[in-house]
């Protein structure tokens, strides 16, 4: 999906965990985004925000946060509308028909039951409408379809629709030694595709509307009990059920032997699908502190996938953190993972009713995306070297059997998940962070290698000649980029009568994805490297107003983030030109 299901306004403080995660995180395991969301407690008021600016960018919000008794409540929304809803195809300031239109929701009710006794519900949503940019001057096919064989490019019409909703109620509770929380949740989202019929038959020779729904429900318990000092138990279980539903109608022209159309009148063929699967963990861990500086977490849990694949694994997780000085520490861990393809990405495939029509698939082969199970070694150091100043550094290492991946095949903005049948990820992260007094600042720097090698489901997506090549030979992934650094700086100026203005910037250093050059080797080359500089500054007024500018690109840099050429790239995408804009936020 283009849009973003949560906002950052939604949170009070984010956590990302990496490396070799214990038992207690399952199935999606690339890595932990741990929200805080904002509550009536730390979030009490009512504001109201405007923020827009150049791209046609207007997104009103609001939120209000409160409490009573041992109730409290915070409730935020916000409407987004700007002319750069997709990445632009091409290097243009201003991208051809990319408007979109969103919208945001949260609410979060928790409520103090008893001393020990938590009952709390978030609720969101999201909807967006997105253009489809275009790039002029492509060629068509060289055939007619209804008596018309020429259409320029810039004037195709595609749009596509996406909505998501979802809710959590959870229930946490404490007694003695042992703390449980159980949540119930659910969610629903949705995706239409609605095609230029004609444009896209003389360009594709398919034009294809698509529907997508997922409904998925379940339950998550987790408890811990502290036995002594040294052991604390952790446990768990996870069981998700969803419903996926997928339609499309396709407009094709049939073909002769030598693949060229016979008519220039299409022909329909539609195509449904319905599926029910479900998702199932268990987990249990210790916690245990040999000595006050050193901690293990041993763990174990087993995964079951029942949805177009029936797998299931063991898994086991071992970690250690060993503190030496209060201000360095060091860890080490193994995990042993198990990654079911994402059920919303994967379809029945019908490869054969499209036979002899201009909607042929380039290549055969339809076996159903399947779990991947990977080794991840990980191990690394942070050193606080001075107050204020902290330096780390992390290694890691992943060897997977049915390595997965995602790409875009064909119109329809959809990923498709496929399978190699091996590879790898490997890579170092360097990290330096400084924060004291009014200055703040951050640098990272990594290194990375992502390959796989033959592909083994969903082919019938993939051109036989490159099929052939990834056959014998490690390929470079598409979202491999082998060098990636930032850098940010910012300082609070003091200004007296509760007026505080902070200047802040960040510099993003990046070698450039992978692309395929002509008559080169799937995915072996990369594009050329980039550096965006961004600056912002926000002014605190003591009538409880802020005011903030923001300068995207300052250097106005024109950057391809994908040519299209990679294995499933699907179209190119550019980076954001220079961008201002500007936001005012009252609070009452």
């Amino acid at each position: 999906m283009f849009g973003q299901s949560i906002e950052g306004r939604f949170a009070r403080g984010l956590t990302l965990i990496t490396g070799a995660l214990p038992a207690q995180y399952g199935f999606r395991t690339a890595g932990i985004v741990d929200i805080q969301i904002k509550t009536g407690l730390s979030d009490p008021g009512f504001e109201v925000s405007m923020y827009g600016g150049m791209a046609g960018w207007l997104q009103p919000s609001f939120s209000y946060g409160g409490h009573q008794g041992a109730v409290n409540w915070f409730v935020t929304g916000d409407v987004l509308r700007n002319d750069i809803g997709i990445e632009n195809p091409t290097g243009s300031r201003n991208a051809l028909h990319d408007r979109t239109g969103q919208f945001h929701s949260l609410a979060h009710i928790s409520a103090v039951l008893d001393p020990d006794t938590r009952l709390s519900l978030i609720v969101g949503g999201f909807g967006g409408q997105f253009q489809i940019p275009n790039v002029p001057g492509q060629p068509t096919l060289g055939f007619a379809v209804r008596g018309r064989a020429t259409f320029g490019s810039a004037h195709l019409n595609q749009n596509q629709h996406e909505a998501s909703e979802f809710a959590i109620l959870s229930l946490q509770k404490h007694a003695d030694h042992a703390d449980l929380q159980i949540s119930a949740f659910t969610r629903r989202s949705t995706l239409a595709y609605s095609p230029d019929w004609l444009g896209e038959l003389l360009f594709d020779g398919i034009a294809q509307q698509a529907t997508r729904e997922s409904i998925a429900y379940g339950i998550q318990a987790d408890g811990s009990y502290r036995i002594n000092d040294a052991h604390t138990i952790r446990y768990g279980i996870a069981l998700q059920q969803e419903q996926t539903r997928a339609k499309t109608f396709s407009q094709v022209l049939p073909t002769d032997a030598g693949g060229m159309p016979v008519t220039d009148q299409p022909i329909g063929l539609a195509i449904s699908s319905r599926k029910t699967g479900g998702l199932y963990g268990v987990y249990v861990q210790d916690e245990w502190r040999i000595r006050p500086t050193v901690t293990i977490n041993a763990g174990l849990r087993f995964d079951a996938v029942a949805e177009y694949t029936h797998e299931s694994q063991v898994s086991p997780r071992l970690n250690i953190v060993w503190k030496p000085t209060d201000g360095t520490t060091l860890h080490a861990g193994y995990a042993r993972y198990f990654t079911p393809p994402p059920f919303e990405l994967v379809t029945a495939a019908s490869v054969a009713q499209f036979a002899n029509t201009t909607g042929a698939p380039r290549g055969t082969g339809t076996a159903t995306p399947k779990a991947e199970r990977a080794d991840y070694f990980d191990a690394g150091i942070s050193q606080i070297v001075l107050p204020g100043l902290t330096i780390g550094v992390d290694a890691y290492l992943k060897q997977a059997k049915n390595l997965l991946d995602e790409g875009q095949f064909g119109a329809p903005v959809v990923l498709t998940a496929f399978n190699y049948a091996k590879g790898y990820a490997k890579g170092v992260e360097l990290s330096v962070s400084y924060d004291r007094g009014p200055w703040s600042a951050y640098a990272n720097a990594a290194w990375s290698q992502a390959m796989g090698k033959n592909i083994v489901t969903s082919r019938f997506n993939f051109d036989p000649g490159d099929l052939a090549y990834i056959a014998g030979h490690y390929i470079h992934l598409d979202h491999d980029q082998t060098w990636t650094g930032s850098v940010g700086l910012a300082w609070t100026m003091d200004n007296g009568s509760d007026r505080t203005t902070r200047f802040s910037g960040d510099l993003l250093l990046q070698s450039g994805l992978r692309a395929t050059a002509p008559n080169g080797p799937p995915n072996g080359t990369a594009l050329p490297g980039r550096a965006v500089l961004n600056l912002s500054v926000t002014h605190r007024l003591p009538s409880r107003t802020e005011l903030r500018l923001d300068a995207i690109n300052v250097g106005d840099s024109v950057y391809k983030i994908r040519d299209g050429s990679g294995v499933g790239g699907g179209a190119p995408q550019f980076g954001l030109r220079r961008t201002i804009l500007a936001g005012v936020t009252q609070r009452f």
